[in-house]
């Protein structure tokens, strides 16, 4: 891993307790997809998910809409609404960049659900000999779930990634879970390849899918509470504490802010996942590849996007995360060729509508519940230059 994120005696071994639910890892049944190199028919199997606009390289935004803001550095964007789903606007939706410690939303998300909040997990030294933004736990103490989570969201911290992982079965495990929930959210630009985002090769995401994550952990009342803090501490050594401050700038006198993630490597530069709340709408942004700032930028899209919400038509969807593959096919196709990485040479093959049946009738057989719309190839391993190649109709 390169680049730095931020918010961006015998070792103790990770203490022992069943985590809340099986870990179930989606099985072989999902290389069942048939991959053809020549093109799917035309058609609305071709369009981008979330609609056929998001497809784009550059910005699209409804003609009526206000002004977009000047001076946003960002590669790649999303602005939309948290509960309808509905993109206000949008630049290189589709766009794969190094999330950085945006990352940490869908570990969040990922494991939240399985692991016990009260449950103690004792760190070994490998996992808080991590590089990056650290919350500075040690060995030899036992910390709950809770402070954890409080520590990855609040602090970035990469340590506490490192600890949650463990306590759901390794890295490997976590890395698999997180791909596994990446897909059952429709998000297929993801790919996890560590909890906590450091620069890794093939570790992508796109504007688009950190949004949908976004979206799927603020409908849980434990992200969204975590996402919002403000303040809080970890164990340490006998009665200390280790007291944490939020670094999200929406939490710090931003009108309704709700908080969610930043991140920065010197390979992903900035990234930044906020949300909003005024007069009952909530807003979601998600920016890539942007300059230093970008929290403040991340303020004007939300300021445009509360302004734009009552004027503008939508200009594609957060897909709905329980969306069955043909309500997804329904609603903004799939897409037929599978999407260049950032900075790739934009190759890939086309996945067959085919192939995406046989995938979805395994998945149904291994799973017993709806199957995602599409299951891509691997998301190619990371270029060394990570400016985008555009992405287009996938």
């Amino acid at each position: 891993a390169g680049g730095v994120a931020d918010g961006g005696g015998a070792p103790a071994p990770v203490a022992s307790g069943a985590v809340r639910t099986p870990l179930r890892l989606v099985t072989a049944a999902v290389l069942a997809v048939v991959v053809t190199a020549t093109p799917a028919a035309a058609g609305p199997e071709d369009e981008t998910v979330g609609g056929a606009r998001l497809g784009s390289p550059g910005v699209v935004v409804d003609r009526d809409a206000p002004p977009l803001p000047a001076g946003i550095s960002a590669s790649s964007f999303v602005v939309a609404d948290l509960d309808s789903g509905t993109v206000l606007a949008a630049k290189d939706a589709h766009g794969r960049y190094a999330p950085a410690s945006t990352l940490k939303t869908l570990t969040a998300v990922t494991l939240i659900p399985i692991l016990e909040p009260t449950r103690k997990v004792v760190p070994v030294f490998d996992d808080i000999n991590v590089e990056g933004s650290k919350v500075g736990l040690v060995e030899r103490v036992g910390y709950p779930i809770s402070e954890l989570f409080s520590a990855l969201m609040m602090v970035s911290g990469n340590d506490a990634a490192n600890v949650l992982a463990s306590a759901a079965g390794g890295q490997e495990a976590t890395a698999a879970l997180m791909n596994e929930k990446a897909r059952s959210l429709h998000a297929y630009d993801t790919r996890a390849v560590n909890p906590h985002g450091l620069d890794a090769e093939g570790q992508v995401s796109s504007a688009y899918d950190l949004a949908l994550i976004a979206r799927a952990g603020m409908a849980d009342p434990a992200f969204a509470a975590y996402a919002a803090m403000k303040r809080g501490s970890v164990s340490a050594p006998g009665s200390a504490r280790i007291e944490m401050y939020t670094k999200n700038k929406l939490l710090k006198g931003y009108e309704g802010g709700l908080g969610i993630k930043n991140g920065f490597t010197s390979r992903a530069r900035a990234s930044f996942v906020g949300a909003a709340e005024r007069d009952g709408r909530r807003l979601v942004v998600t920016l890539m590849r942007a300059d230093p700032k970008v929290a403040d930028e991340a303020i004007k899209l939300l300021d445009w996007g509360f302004a734009a919400a009552a004027v503008a038509d939508p200009v594609g969807r957060l897909v709905d995360p329980e969306a069955t593959a043909e309500e997804v096919v329904e609603e903004t196709a799939v897409q037929a060729r599978s999407a260049p990485l950032a900075g790739g040479d934009g190759r890939g093959f086309p996945v067959t509508l085919a192939g995406l049946g046989l995938a979805a009738a395994a998945l149904l057989c291994v799973r017993h519940r709806p199957a995602p719309a599409a299951v891509r190839r691997p998301v190619p391993a990371q270029r060394s230059r990570p400016e985008r190649v555009p992405a287009g109709r996938r």
